[in-house]
Order: C-alpha cells, then sequence, then structure tokens
C-alpha cells in the first residue's frame, strides 16, 4: 500500500494505508476504549460510496478499510495541512443555521440570509469568533497549497514580474508558493484585511501590508487574486478591478484565479460544484454576489478599463 506522512508531536510520522477493520479504527480513535464499531462501519460503508474509502473483504470475511486519494486529502500531511478544515468550515453551526432562510434571498435580495440569522455580515462575524477565524484561515490553506500546485503547473506566464501583490492573500501561502517558483520575482506584497495579515507568519521576500480593497490597492507590475471576486456584486466587483487597474502600471497584469461557470447548465460534477457553490456565495456572504461566466468576468474587466484580456484553463474537473 502507498505510504502518506503526518505530523504528530513536531515530528513527522510515516504512516502505511494499510486496511483497517471498523473496530482496529476505533482502537486507535479512541486508545482508552469504548465507542461502537457496528456503528462506525455503518459510517465507514457510507462514506466508501463516496469515494472517501475503498472497502477490502475477501470471501465475505471482515469488512476493512483504507483511504482513497480523496480520503488522504482530509488526512494533516507533513505541513500540518489538508482539506478538513475546508470541509469542516462550511458545517459550522453558525453557517448551518442559515439554510433553512435561503429562500430569502429570493424575497429579499438586499440582506443575505447570514444577517437575517445573526444580525450581521458573515466576515464581521468571523472576526467576533476567534476559533471561527482560525479555522477559517487553516482552510484557506489547506485548498490554496493543493490549488496553487496545479495552477503553477499550467500557468507560467509570471516572466517580466519584479513586483507581486496578492490582494486578499490571508497568510500568504499563495504569494510563498509563486516566489519559491518564480524567483525573479524580487518582492512580494501580501494584502488582506488588518486583521489577517496581523496574524500571518513572516516569509521571506513577502511584505503583510493591511488595508481596504475598496480604497485602494499597493501599486506593483502584477497582481494575484485567488477567489477573491466571488463574494461582491458586479458594482463592488468593479471597484475592485478599477482599483487594481489604478495600481498597475501601463504594462501591468493582473492575474485572476476564478472559478468559471458554464454558458449552460448540465449534469457534470464541475457544473454541480460551481452551482452548489454559487448558493453557498448567495446565502453566507452576498446576496447578489456570484460565480460568473467567461463572458461576465470579460465585461466587468473591459469596463474597468482591462481591454486585453485572456482566459486560461488551468483546472478541470
Amino acid at each position: 500500500m502507498e505510504d502518506n506522512e503526518c505530523r504528530e508531536g513536531g515530528k513527522k510520522v510515516r504512516l502505511a494505508n494499510t486496511p483497517l477493520s471498523a473496530s482496529q479504527i476505533l482502537t486507535r480513535i479512541l486508545p482508552s476504549g469504548g465507542g461502537d464499531a457496528e456503528n462506525l462501519q455503518r459510517i465507514l460503508r457510507l462514506l466508501t460510496s463516496y469515494g472517501v474509502f475503498s472497502e477490502h473483504r475477501e470471501f465475505g470475511g471482515e469488512r476493512k478499510y483504507s483511504l482513497t486519494e480523496i480520503g488522504k486529502s482530509l488526512v494533516t500531511d507533513a505541513e500540518g495541512l489538508s482539506y478538513a478544515p475546508y470541509v469542516l468550515q462550511h458545517h459550522q453551526d453558525a453557517l448551518m443555521s442559515v439554510w433553512p432562510l435561503v429562500h430569502e434571498a429570493v424575497l429579499d435580495p438586499t440582506i443575505e440570509p447570514f444577517v437575517k440569522v445573526h444580525g450581521e455580515p458573515a466576515y464581521s462575524y468571523y472576526g467576533k469568533m476567534p476559533e471561527m477565524n482560525d479555522l477559517m484561515r487553516k482552510a484557506m490553506s489547506g485548498v490554496s497549497v493543493p490549488f496553487m500546485t496545479s495552477v503553477l503547473d499550467g500557468y507560467n506566464r509570471f516572466k517580466g514580474v519584479k513586483q507581486l501583490v496578492d490582494v486578499g492573500g490571508s497568510a500568504g501561502d499563495c504569494l510563498r508558493m509563486i516566489l519559491q517558483k518564480h524567483r525573479f520575482i524580487y518582492e512580494g506584497i501580501n494584502f488582506d484585511v488588518p486583521e489577517v495579515v496581523g496574524e500571518a507568519p513572516s516569509i521571506l521576500g513577502v511584505t503583510h501590508i493591511g488595508g481596504d480593497t475598496f480604497k485602494s490597492i499597493p501599486a506593483a507590475d502584477a497582481i494575484f487574486m485567488k477567489w477573491v471576486l466571488t463574494t461582491w456584486t458586479d458594482d463592488e466587483y468593479k471597484l475592485i478591478m478599477e482599483n487594481c487597474y489604478k495600481a498597475l502600471p501601463a504594462r501591468g497584469k493582473l492575474i485572476a484565479c476564478k472559478p468559471v461557470l458554464l454558458d449552460d447548465s448540465n449534469e457534470s460534477q464541475r457544473t454541480r460544484a460551481l452551482l452548489e457553490g454559487d448558493i453557498f456565495v448567495m446565502t453566507i456572504y452576498r446576496a447578489k454576489g456570484k460565480h460568473r461566466t467567461e463572458q461576465e468576468f470579460k465585461q466587468l474587466g473591459f469596463s474597468a478599463g482591462f481591454l486585453h484580456l485572456r482566459l486560461y484553463r488551468v483546472l478541470d474537473y
């Protein structure tokens, strides 16, 4: 079986992905004893049907389970990262309690269902909840690293960039990876709200700057954005793009990594995931924030002054 690494007690530990029975898994989860192996197996069988585990059973004997590639993505790796915080973040009580009011976004698009439940926007609510804020940062780091690995493998047009601003860069993981691959970029600027960059780790070659994207963006010869624009309305999106345009020199470049909706609906996994994310944004963050089609991106870019737009597909589903 394939091995994987995790971090335990500050040390890297190699774990063989050996198939285990429900009772064997339970002894590792609860070493002091207790728990119900039969009920755990019922859950494992369901997760197997979704591709999280592989089931092993010889001649009708005991069922054993090993991790699939999907399952491995939920295990903390040697760098302390995984997709697990991203999954947990989307299933917090504060978010789940909003879903019964999703229809309110249709009845009144001026107020998000999240606001109707909690009395304030999601981001300000997170700011008052340290545990939620910490989970969000872990979630963003956990998905950013594998995402950026694919982006850097599929997109190679950073040539000529000396200064790069990452708008909404959170902990700076994306900038760190870009600078590691493209050594000719001598300065990275991680630009996010003050409370986020105030807790960002020190990264060689990266300066953390707090601010407001709706007011101004630090000047550089290129700007990078990942998933930043989805949670804003068209007018807010255009304002951010205009501030990007002002921050760039005449031959500057804006590199925006965004999910792109197809014009036509279909039953593909990619389309379904994007449309589900679209409803999530509408319900939690901005009732008129949304995923957009290629044409919608182009129209907003043109309206902000960007006349030369190109689409590069670096990920597929």
